[in-house]
């Protein structure tokens, strides 16, 4: 499917300040990046480049007054995403050396702590894709969705013992439960068609079988029609807006539509 998707956001800045931003979406695995526009109100100069896990990041210093952040994209999208019932797990000697940093602990990731929980969740699934499908399925059957229940703190124990967030810490908790098996995990922040209520999305991407499988325990059935943004080891890699001063987002609009 071709999507018109985009953000909007909208700043108060008090003073001069430094801002990352993470908004452009690259071609890659299930998305064509067919057209993309860019729009920063005030005009002012912007750095790109390139981070640790290949996202596209903005550098530039926000000025003080009402200031705005716009791009919109057009992409092909694929439908489905892939699934691989009985996909092997690969022994962590045959993983390949850029993938064995999503084994480890992370800041919202503990999964030195969560081996005993993922142990009792996989049962006797066949190791590899199969484990992770029971991971994400207990997820989405045993967390409650809800507004309110979490911050930019909480982490995937918060979420394993409170047993309520939203997408960011159902994605925390599947990460760490795969990583606990001695699976990678990493995850993933972007677009989803027809999310309910529309905002940017969260989920995960497991490595199984020599390559990354999706994983989005807020959705009961696999959902295509994605836009990745963005990569990382949890939510402190790929935050789509990192400020370095006293400025106060005070707008922010999301839309996803289809491209007639």
């Amino acid at each position: 499917m071709k999507l018109f998707a985009g953000c909007e956001l909208l700043y108060d800045v008090p003073a001069p300040a430094p801002l990352v931003l993470m908004l452009r979406p690259r071609s890659g695995a299930g998305q064509w990046i067919i057209s993309e526009e860019y729009q920063i109100e005030p005009n002012i100069p912007v750095v790109e480049y390139t981070d640790l896990y290949g996202n596209l990041c903005q550098r530039l210093v926000a000025p003080e007054g009402s200031f705005s952040v716009q791009i919109s994209l057009v992409a092909e999208t694929a439908d489905r995403i892939d699934v691989a019932p009985g996909a092997p797990f690969v022994p962590v000697q045959d993983l390949p050396d850029d993938v064995l940093q999503f084994l480890l602990p992370s800041r919202y990731c503990q999964s030195d702590r969560l081996g005993p929980l993922a142990v009792d969740i996989i049962g006797d699934a066949t190791p590899g894709y199969d484990q992770v499908e029971a991971i994400r399925s207990w997820i989405q059957s045993h967390i409650t969705y809800q507004y309110g229940t979490s911050d930019a703190s909480t982490s995937a124990v918060d979420t394993a013992e409170k047993r309520t967030g939203v997408c960011r810490d159902f994605a925390h908790l599947g990460i760490s439960l795969c990583r606990s098996l001695n699976i990678p995990a990493r995850m993933v922040v972007g677009y989803l068609y027809q999310l309910k209520p529309m905002d940017l999305h969260a989920w995960f991407e497991a490595f199984v079988d020599g390559r990354w499988y999706t994983f989005d325990a807020t959705q009961q059935e696999p959902r295509g029609n994605r836009i990745v943004v963005a990569y990382g080891r949890d939510a402190a890699d790929v935050a789509l807006a990192t400020q370095y001063g006293a400025m106060t987002l005070t707008e922010m609009n999301v839309w996803v539509e289809e491209k007639i």
